[in-house]
């Protein structure tokens, strides 16, 4: 069981030098990632780590027993024993990692490196930093979604069955989405066939963008988005409506630089 801390206040890093016993399992099969991340925060915080490998599975098993624990690593500070990683990470005030909670994290990384690397594609084609990066921005945007869902399409196609007008209309635009989101994605940062890379995010964006407005602004109803593939935990809402937004307004742009291309 683990100890009551409900009189004790958040360690501070003036404890240095302070020490820690860890047990954790480094057998020749199996090295804990949890014992090298509890004794990797356990020195950032200033310990001395008087460290002890259970290099066995039998010395695993009769350290488990002899504790009444069930896993390791365990750690004690001061004599009273703190538990394992996750009660390391409280005793420290260290937020616990939540599989089921609301993150953007997988969308603003996402962006954000496809921003750098359109930025980086820019600089390598013009030799400056232009107003033009903005085309492979989103383009390498669209391909790294589209990787994000093709994935596992079966269960990116589940979670955009919840919301989207044609797919549940036609479930087949379901399975088709991601690669007709690849294939347009492809076409704009090679800068080829605009003929058919614009008609194609127009669309997916156009009817994107109707599906998230009604199923969220409308309807009101909480959803997860799939457009980083099954399984995501990023809200329905603003980004999932800014990424159709950006496919939607990238292909009008291309079809009108085509139009005037053809006139001149």
């Amino acid at each position: 069981m683990t100890p009551d801390r409900s009189d004790r206040s958040t360690p501070a890093r003036d404890h240095a030098k302070a020490k820690a016993r860890l047990y954790r399992m480094a057998t020749p099969d199996h090295l804990c990632p949890f014992g090298l991340k509890s004794k990797a925060m356990l020195e950032r915080w200033g310990y001395e780590v008087e460290d002890h490998p259970l290099e066995t599975r039998k010395e695993t098993d009769a350290f488990m027993e002899k504790h009444g624990v069930e896993t390791t690593p365990q750690t004690w500070i001061d004599g009273e024993r703190i538990g394992g990683y996750d009660d390391l990470r409280a005793f420290f005030g260290i937020p616990l990692h939540d599989d089921d909670a609301t993150t953007y994290q997988p969308v603003i990384a996402t962006f954000a490196l496809a921003a750098l690397m359109g930025l980086a594609v820019n600089w390598l084609a013009t030799g400056a930093i232009t107003a033009a990066a903005l085309v492979p921005m989103v383009a390498i945007a669209m391909c790294i979604l589209a990787f994000q869902k093709l994935r596992d399409v079966e269960s990116f196609s589940t979670m955009f069955l919840g919301y989207d007008l044609l797919a549940r209309r036609r479930v087949e635009y379901a399975y088709a989405y991601p690669f007709l989101e690849a294939t347009a994605g492809l076409l704009m940062l090679a800068g080829i066939a605009t003929w058919l890379a614009a008609p194609i995010a127009i669309f997916i964006g156009g009817i994107g963008a109707a599906s998230v407005i009604k199923a969220v602004y409308i309807d009101k109803r909480d959803l997860k988005c799939a457009c980083m593939g099954g399984g995501s935990n990023v809200p329905l809402g603003f980004v999932s409506l800014t990424e159709n937004l950006m496919m939607l307004g990238m292909g009008l742009f291309m079809a009108a630089q085509a139009a005037i291309s053809a006139a001149s």
